[in-house]
């Protein structure tokens, strides 16, 4: 990165491949950052070495991995709520493409290691659930968004529920900070009428 790199703007998302990196890129940042941080924070000067453990080092693999479709899930409900009212009289449709977006999405991976193909499937299959979910209910506030992931993502931090038990609100607050910011960021580079019709027209690009 060069010395003025990061004063430059981040390039718009103007079609539906750039929506996928987008969506794809941020429920991993989303997940990992807090999972990764929160271990850090609560191994304090030990972090170096509990990072350099092997058994430790596996059980973070295995809980991003699982946390993974829980970020998609929260990335693209942020992502309608910007992109619904320029949806018009299509937004069932544009919902049911923008679904299959972030399956597709999912999809890129093969199934980790540390799940195992049983896990994988079913996590396909609740982040499906998730996203059939968005389209009952008025858009909600970005902050609103991690309320029903949140639990489920606090109990996949790599670290003893006993060690825990009191610092939800703490992984809470993160979900619900970094999602303000990732719409944000959204907001601002989303080409939001065009996204929106690419995906109330009918396609087989998805």
């Amino acid at each position: 990165m060069g010395l003025f790199d990061i004063f430059r703007r981040r390039p718009p998302i103007r079609d539906l491949d750039e929506l996928a990196d987008f969506i794809d890129g941020n429920a991993a940042f989303l997940v990992q950052k807090g999972i990764y941080e929160y271990s850090r924070a609560r191994a304090g000067h030990y972090a170096k070495v509990l990072f350099s453990e092997e058994g430790f080092r596996e059980a973070v693999e295995g809980s991003r991995w699982a946390a993974y479709p829980l970020g998609l899930a929260m990335v693209a409900e942020m992502v309608e709520g910007v992109l619904r009212p320029h949806a018009g009289d299509e937004r069932r449709a544009a919902l049911d493409a923008l679904a299959s977006l972030v399956l597709s999405v999912f999809d890129r991976y093969p199934v980790p290691p540390p799940l195992g193909e049983a896990p994988w499937r079913e996590a396909r299959a609740e982040l499906e659930r998730r996203l059939a979910l968005i389209g009952i209910h008025a858009p909600k506030h970005a902050k609103d968004i991690p309320e029903p992931f949140a639990e489920a993502y606090f109990g996949l931090m790599p670290i003893d529920r006993k060690l825990r038990a009191s610092e939800y609100p703490t992984i809470r607050n993160y979900l619900r900070v970094t999602l303000c910011n990732l719409h944000e960021e959204f907001s601002k580079r989303a080409d939001a009428p065009g996204l929106a019709a690419m995906l109330r027209a009918p396609s087989d690009r998805i």
